[in-house]
């Protein structure tokens, strides 16, 4: 335990803070994984609508320095791909 009032309050902070990362990190990732889910179930309209779901989480996370730049830009096109090819297997 800290001897010092400001090093408990840095405790406090730092502990809140480690609950709301984890919390957002875990959103992050079930929000990519419905996503892969429904792309390869084949369901389009799923797919398509969480994905924009995803995109946003996947931005805000970043923002926030969750996750790093390139590691969304590389989710999100991903994802992106994945979709897109399902939406034009389905189109034809």
């Amino acid at each position: 335990m800290p001897n010092i009032k400001s090093a408990a309050k840095r405790m406090r902070q730092n502990a809140k803070r480690q609950a709301a990362n984890r919390a957002s990190r875990s959103a992050l990732r079930t929000a990519i994984k419905k996503t892969r889910r429904a792309a390869e179930e084949a369901n389009v309209e799923q797919a398509v609508s969480q994905l924009a779901q995803t995109l946003g989480v996947i931005g805000k996370t970043a923002q926030k320095g969750l996750i790093h730049k390139n590691k969304a830009a590389r989710d999100a096109s991903r994802l992106t791909k994945k979709v897109n090819a399902l939406q034009a297997k389905s189109a034809s």
